[in-house]
């Protein structure tokens, strides 16, 4: 749940901000707030509401509390899709084994950044879906993967060729027919903290924070048509308890499971 959301400008908006923020109310059906040279931090008081903001370049969002925006970047993608195209290991790739054409469901999106890279694996021929539950992320990650200006061809298409969809893991997968996503993967948000990565904070403070059930994995299981795959923290008994083959990588604090489909 979202809870109470208003979308506002930038501090001193332009015709451009004011079309976008007139976009978001339209997209999302939400209330207009005008800035009137209020901080963000004082619209979300008064209004007891989070807060998408329509910037000149970007939107951004301010979960009620939160001390950080959160905003779509491509994040590690770009060196990522560098690194891969050298011919480098990617790890996600070594436990996804994507080919070309292959159908790709990322069950937590986040930031896209697995998408990203999945994306230019299975190329144009394939298709990637990114689910996000939260319906304020996925408006800000899907609109950033439209408009992101970046001069890297490879990961503009790439980031242009994601359907993000609003929507709850279980309840999407519910939906879906027996074999029908060659590759299904998840990412639930980390239970325990990793410091290095700070840069995750906003997506911390906006993300839905679902923890792996049996039903989920069960969903998965059953539409997947080649291989289930769960990124997590080393500590947790994700692996353990709903029966996934860990790849364990001792230089890192996040490991790799896998179900493969008979």
């Amino acid at each position: 749940m979202c809870g109470v959301t208003v979308v506002t400008t930038a501090g001193r908006p332009d015709e451009e901000s004011l079309r976008l923020a007139d976009f978001a109310c339209q997209q999302l059906g939400l209330p207009f707030e005008p800035r009137k040279k209020r901080s963000v931090a004082k619209i979300s008081e008064l209004l007891n509401a989070n807060i998408i903001v329509a910037g000149k370049n970007r939107f951004e969002y301010y979960p009620k509390g939160a001390n950080n925006a959160f905003f779509f970047h491509p994040n590690s993608a770009s060196f990522r899709l560098k690194r891969i195209a050298r011919g480098e290991n990617d790890p996600f790739l070594e436990a996804c084994k994507l080919v070309q054409g292959d159908s790709y469901l990322d069950c937590t999106l986040g930031l896209g950044s697995d998408a990203i890279v999945a994306a230019y694996i299975v190329g144009i021929d394939g298709k990637v879906i990114g689910l996000e539950e939260n319906r304020n992320v996925a408006f800000i990650v899907q609109q950033g993967m439209k408009r992101y200006d970046y001069s890297d061809i490879p990961l503009t298409s790439c980031m242009r060729q994601i359907e993000v969809v609003h929507a709850e893991a279980v309840d999407f997968l519910s939906k879906l027919e027996n074999d029908s996503v060659d590759v299904i993967y998840m990412d639930p948000m980390f239970e325990e903290v990793i410091e290095e990565s700070n840069n995750f904070e906003p997506l911390r403070d906006a993300g839905s924070h679902t923890r792996l059930t049996k039903q989920w994995v069960q969903e998965a299981i059953r539409v997947a048509r080649k291989r289930v795959v769960l990124k997590a923290h080393y500590k947790t008994t994700y692996f353990d308890d709903f029966g996934f083959l860990r790849d364990i990588r001792l230089s890192s604090k996040f490991h790799y499971g896998i179900i493969e489909k008979s």
